[in-house]
């Protein structure tokens, strides 16, 4: 059955937000002292998936463009545009042979321009990816480098002799399956790939390649771009003198022994990079968001830096890794990134991992459990980085047979690893022929949920999943106290519901969810955070039937959120 919700507190979003929202486009900060980041709501799309304009079964950049308006209506401030630069493809963009220019299955410069124009209009920023651990060997850099070893780009990837004929210079693995050095017969080295044999790695430690990269952001800052989402940024160095990692007992689902990446992967000299690409992102107003891959509060502090001087937004993988409903793990991770003195970052989904619907769905209650997950990570402090179609319930397409798989990772480790393909399947915009995606089969598959879970459909329902989101997201740039609050926590012993306060000033915002099957009867006393009434007006809520608005008799439904705001 699916679950109600409502909107408790009419808001008239469009007068109330756009003005300022228009306003603080061209500010460094606003009147809190807040950048602009920190108050957007991130949206991260794969280029290949997200709209086809020209009916070939690949998405592009005049498709983005012709889905602004849809993404302004929704909420969302700032696209993260998956790599489109020229690329063979191996890894479907995340190799690339020309940092400056764009791939034309994608379209062209010009169309990057009309959409960096469009975008603008829309108070939209545009983020693109930057693949900068690794470039394509068709690279002119890498072309040049493979042409002999006193060649002028020689230095700038990883070159070895091997330890011996036919064996590589160390033991390190690819994250792709097999060794992570490829022997080049041409010039009798080896090269080394963290990923791909197609994805070579660059060498950091040569300052003419930290140039040549810096110089590719200036060059895309020039066109329009607010910042970079880092790829792979915890590889960028090795061990110079190529010590063997430590095997660990075990095998990965690709096959390799398990092994502790002990020197090539979060070396110090990492931290000592990011802040010499802030400071060039600082001359531009703009931000860094990392990809950063940590397992505890103090490695996750680092890539802030000591002075909040490396990436503004490293992501906290801790977060979605708790990949159940969960309110004490959730408590724990939110309480982690509220200690380490920057600004939170908050995802539950991307390429690379499962769908969120998938991960915390039950099979029964998925859509209650998605609006769910955005009631708690849309009302957090700190900025929300969703992935298209989580806003629709999107679900995962996993291939049923290896020749349908697309994903390296997947071709290397069928069938114990399936890839990614399935978290990567077109958006949903209508439900005829292929979502309404392309007029021609599509590159990766439609599941078949998307007749009931797409755009057109969820907007003609109001008690559907992409109806919540716009009303969350409504409700996420109008109050004050869920953009500049304090973070809260509150009943912190109960297993089942998930509840903390955002208070800023004389103004609260209660937030409670039930993470159970069952319903849940809570009360609350928040006299300590200085609101003496025990009364609430609800704002939004799944909870049918509606909670009183007495904080000393709280029921919620199944899976229900509800949010309230509570004054002095």
């Amino acid at each position: 059955m699916r679950q109600n919700f409502r909107v408790l507190t009419l808001l008239a979003v469009s007068v109330c937000f756009a003005l300022p929202r228009a306003q603080a486009q061209g500010r460094a900060v606003d009147a809190e002292s807040h950048a602009w980041w920190q108050h957007a709501v991130f949206y991260e799309l794969y280029p290949r998936s997200f709209a086809d304009s020209n009916g070939d079964g690949i998405g592009d950049l005049k498709g983005i463009d012709s889905k602004l308006d849809y993404l302004k209506d929704l909420g969302v401030d700032a696209i993260w545009i998956s790599p489109c630069y020229p690329s063979p493809q191996v890894d479907f963009g995340y190799d690339v042979s020309d940092y400056e220019n764009i791939d034309p299955m994608y379209g062209s410069l010009k169309d990057f321009r009309h959409l960096a124009k469009d975008a603008k209009k829309h108070d939209i920023r545009i983020i693109m990816d930057f693949v900068l651990n690794h470039t394509s060997p068709q690279h002119k850099w890498f072309l040049d480098s493979a042409s002999s070893r006193t060649s002028r780009h020689r230095d700038w990837y990883i070159w070895r002799d091997g330890k011996a004929p036919g064996v590589p210079p160390n033991n390190w693995i690819s994250g792709f399956g097999g060794s992570a050095w490829q022997f080049d017969p041409k010039t009798g080295q080896y090269y080394y790939h963290f990923f791909a044999v197609g994805q070579p790695d660059l060498n950091w430690r040569n300052p003419a390649v930290e140039k040549a990269m810096f110089d590719v952001t200036r060059f895309w800052y020039k066109r329009g771009v607010s910042g970079f989402r880092l790829d792979a940024v915890d590889l960028l160095f090795e061990d110079p003198n190529l010590h063997d990692n430590p095997i660990l007992d075990g095998k990965n689902d690709l096959g390799d022994p398990n092994m502790e990446n002990k020197y090539n992967d979060k070396l110090p000299e990492v931290h000592t990079e990011l802040k010499k690409l802030r400071k060039v992102a600082d001359e531009h107003n703009a931000v860094l968001v990392g990809e950063t891959y940590t397992s505890n509060r103090e490695e996750l502090k680092e890539y802030y830096g000591d002075h909040n001087d490396e990436i503004q937004m490293p992501m906290d993988f801790m977060f979605c890794e708790v990949n159940k409903l969960s309110p004490p793990d959730f408590r724990t991770q939110i309480a982690n990134a509220e200690s380490t003195g920057g600004w939170p970052v908050y995802v539950i989904g991307n390429h690379d991992m499962t769908r969120s619907y998938n991960r915390y769905g039950d099979g029964q209650h998925n859509d209650q459990i998605a609006k769910l997950m955005a009631g708690m990570y849309l009302t957090l402090r700190g900025t929300p980085i969703m992935y298209y179609g989580e806003e629709l319930g999107m679900e995962n397409n996993d291939p049923t047979r290896k020749e349908d798989v697309k994903d390296p990772i997947g071709i290397a480790g069928w069938p114990n690893e399936k890839g990614r393909d399935g978290e990567r399947t077109p958006m949903q915009w209508n439900d005829s022929p292929n979502a309404g995606f392309s007029t021609a089969t599509p590159w990766l598959p439609v599941p078949a949920s998307y007749k009931t879970h797409n755009v057109a459909t969820e907007l003609q329902d109001p008690d559907s999943v992409l109806q919540f989101y716009r009303h969350l997201l409504a409700l996420r740039h109008h109050e004050p106290a869920l953009l500049e609050g304090d973070y809260i926590a509150l009943n912190q012993d109960n297993p089942n519901v998930l509840s903390y306060l955002r208070r800023y000033k004389n103004e609260g915002i209660l937030v409670v969810l039930n993470m159970s099957a069952t319903t849940q009867h809570v009360t609350f006393d928040i006299s300590a955070q200085g609101f003496a009434s025990v009364k609430a007006t609800a704002l939004l809520t799944t909870s049918v039937p509606a909670p009183s608005g007495q904080l000393d008799q709280v029921a919620l439904a199944p899976f229900s959120v509800y949010i309230a705001r509570v004054s002095q």
